[in-house]
């Protein structure tokens, strides 16, 4: 494979190039202070005076436009509703192509929430305390458990963090009281909090059958909606527990930045663990302390490991790519994002490898269907495992 010309940062020059466009700090500007406040305040009670980082968004795309003679929001009002209405192709600013998409939005236009575009470019912006939480916590996991030598307890914290980020109290006394989850049992009584009664219908909480976190009742016409863009896409959420105000005892849920990062993107991790394992392939989850998502072994020893990653941004996934880290040891290493990313944005793949940089040229971006089915063409042209049994058959 030839080269690709690389600036000193190792990212591609086409993709370094992103720094000499004015929009790029303007977006995640707009974005950190929109993720920010939201966590803070919600979107619909902003008052005079604003705060700083508002007003520095809002400035800054009214100069935007003016410098390119547009008619800019005239408020902060009118910016939320750019933000909700207008996709931010059509904003009168300088992005690169792979910067957006032409549906893109900042917010929601049901509910006025950043949507999981929004949060990943705020992500984008380094100094932001918001983006970084998750991150924090997943380091501070990490450090309480290899202190106490319990790999082990790591991967069940993860699993508990994708799989069960709703709580009854019945539930939480169950997870103080499992020995596994020792070195990170003051880690979880701070990070999953009180669920305010915003999400009640009645005297009833209603847990996605999707994505597993509450649902938020819409004001009119009885129906629900699920905080993920995703499971949005895929129509109206299945409510799939019912949860009793009363029975729940003082109900909790993960806190907004790991469910926003660490419960969704981990949806589609455990999700091909379910895949695979059905093929009869062994898998191991976060192996080595998280040093990869996914470690999957054939039955001839052949060993694959892979890095989920639950992006909507194809561009901002490839600027992040690195190689797989080498230990625990494997035979071939992929990325993969769950199909229905790449379903959502034509060309996710080709937007990937044009921004990944020169030092991780060589590595595979699949969608979860390929990988899949990688495997199956594996076990069959091998002759291992249930693909030799089916054919026996």
């Amino acid at each position: 494979m030839n080269a690709v010309p690389a600036n000193e940062d190792g990212l591609p020059v086409h993709a370094a190039d992103w720094s000499a466009h004015d929009g790029i700090p303007l977006m995640r500007t707009l974005a950190s202070a929109l993720t920010a406040l939201d966590a803070e305040t919600g979107l619909d009670s902003f008052t005079l005076p604003y705060p700083a980082e508002v007003q520095r968004a809002l400035d800054r795309t009214v100069l935007a436009c003016l410098e390119r003679r547009a008619e800019p929001p005239t408020s902060l009002p009118d910016l939320l509703s750019w933000c909700r209405e207008r996709p931010v192709a059509d904003w009168p600013v300088d992005l690169p192509p792979d910067a957006v998409g032409p549906a893109d939005l900042l917010l929601d236009p049901d509910s006025s929430r950043p949507t999981e575009l929004c949060h990943e470019w705020a992500e984008q912006t380094r100094d932001s305390a918001l983006v970084l939480r998750d991150r924090e916590i997943i380091r501070a996991a990490l450090r309480l458990c290899r202190e106490y030598g319990e790999e082990e307890a790591y991967t069940e914290f993860r699993r508990l963090l994708v799989t069960r980020p709703v709580l009854t109290a019945a539930e939480e006394f169950a997870v103080s009281v499992d020995h596994v989850l020792d070195p990170v049992k003051e880690l979880l009584r701070r990070i999953y909090q009180p669920v305010p009664d915003s999400y009640l219908r009645g005297d009833t909480y209603a847990v996605c059958g999707r994505c597993l976190t509450l649902l938020t009742p819409l004001l009119h016409g009885g129906g629900w909606w699920c905080e993920r863009d995703r499971c949005r896409r895929l129509g109206p959420p299945p409510v799939g527990r019912r949860i009793q105000k009363e029975e729940a005892g003082g109900l909790l849920q993960l806190e907004r930045p790991l469910r926003q990062f660490v419960t969704g993107p981990g949806r589609a991790e455990v999700e091909l663990e379910a895949r695979l394992t059905a093929l009869g392939l062994r898998v191991r989850m976060w192996p080595a302390y998280d040093a990869y998502d996914v470690h999957i072994t054939f039955a001839d020893g052949w060993v694959w490991a892979v890095d989920v990653k639950d992006w909507a941004h194809p561009a901002f996934l490839g600027r992040a790519a690195r190689p797989v880290p080498p230990e625990p040891r494997y035979d071939e290493a992929f990325w993969v994002v769950p199909r229905a990313r790449a379903d959502d944005r034509p060309g996710y793949v080709a937007s990937f490898e044009r921004n990944r940089p020169a030092a991780a040229r060589d590595l595979l971006l699949l969608t979860d269907t390929e990988l899949v089915a990688r495997a199956r063409a594996r076990m069959k042209r091998t002759g291992t495992g249930r693909a030799q049994e089916d054919r026996d058959a």
